[in-house]
């Protein structure tokens, strides 16, 4: 069977008349478009009409549609035979903080009329909180610790819920950092430009990555050999300190290395966002990546995903 992880690779035959719908095409959606272009038609949910022009010259055909109104959902339905759901849950919930209502609509709109074989909804890792360093597996308990990671786990039980009553094959992919040179703010190329400090090693925290052209690999491979019901990892093999991290990068770009400081410090000077991460840490297992899914990663490790235009 040719690859489906090579763009130059054919598709089986069975795969060829697959209409893929993407709800929230960005950086990531897009790189699985381009991947699969030619290979199944590809249409892509936007709530922006000036996005329109874009996505079809990238050969997508655009669907205006808005997650925040379930009324323009309805044509949703039958319109993909694989659903690549990417969207984020929205900013604030209100008084309902911690559910998604934008993953609950597109299920509701999926189950109209002739259900998609397979949908695949890209979650995050933050879904375990801090394991304190552990490697994690996917059947860890989560335990969210934020109103980010709260909606997370609420979007992750409206997608299992709809493959367990409808029969379609649902999948999860849980997914860390994503970077890329050639992904917007996808290195730490601005942050060593800015100085910010990263924590002294003492109170310094493991994270996990993944090249966004692997995750584009990983999200197809999910959408034709995805288990039922499944949970992956989206994780590459790097076992860094987020200072490592950072110093790595500083060293390749031929830059300064940040300062070091102690967690005290940093909650000084750091803002909230920044420092919810650096309060989570944990190596993610990525086994069933690679035994299940059979992504080879072009990018095991950050140290030759960060090399690409590193000069530049």
């Amino acid at each position: 069977m040719p690859s489906i992880h090579s763009p130059s690779g054919a598709l089986p035959a069975r795969f060829r008349r697959a209409r893929l719908l993407i709800v929230g095409c960005g950086d990531v959606g897009q790189r699985v478009a381009r991947d699969l272009r030619g290979r199944v038609s590809l249409v892509a949910l936007t709530s922006s009409a000036e996005r329109v022009p874009d996505l079809r010259a990238a050969g997508i055909r655009p669907l205006i549609g808005n997650l925040d109104d379930p009324r323009t959902l309805r044509r949703l339905s039958a319109l993909g035979t694989r659903v690549l759901h990417l969207a984020p849950p929205p900013r604030d919930s209100g008084s309902a903080w911690w559910r998604d209502q934008r993953t609950a609509a597109l299920v509701r709109a999926l189950r109209l009329r002739a259900l998609p074989d397979a949908l695949v909804y890209g979650s995050t890792s933050g879904v375990y909180g801090d394991c304190g360093g552990a490697r994690v597996s996917e059947t860890r308990t989560v335990r969210p610790d934020t109103p980010r990671s709260h909606r997370r786990v609420d979007a992750e039980r409206a997608v299992r819920w709809f493959g367990r009553s409808t029969g379609v094959r649902a999948s999860i992919l849980r997914i860390p950092g994503i970077y890329a040179p050639d992904r917007e703010g996808g290195t730490p190329r601005q942050r060593l430009q800015r100085g910010t400090p990263v924590l002294r090693r003492e109170d310094d925290v493991y994270t996990s990555h993944i090249h966004a052209d692997d995750l584009a690999r990983a999200c197809i491979a999910a959408l034709f050999r995805g288990r039922p019901q499944r949970i992956v990892h989206a994780s590459d093999d790097t076992e860094l300190r987020m200072g490592d991290y950072i110093d790595l990068a500083a060293d390749l770009y031929g830059m300064p290395r940040p300062p070091r400081v102690a967690r005290e410090e940093a909650e000084r000077q750091l803002p909230l966002q920044l420092l919810s991460f650096m309060g989570e840490s944990r190596r993610l297992d990525n086994t069933r990546l690679k035994r299940e899914l059979r992504v080879r990663l072009a990018h095991p490790t950050v140290h030759t995903g960060l090399r690409e235009n590193a000069g530049s």
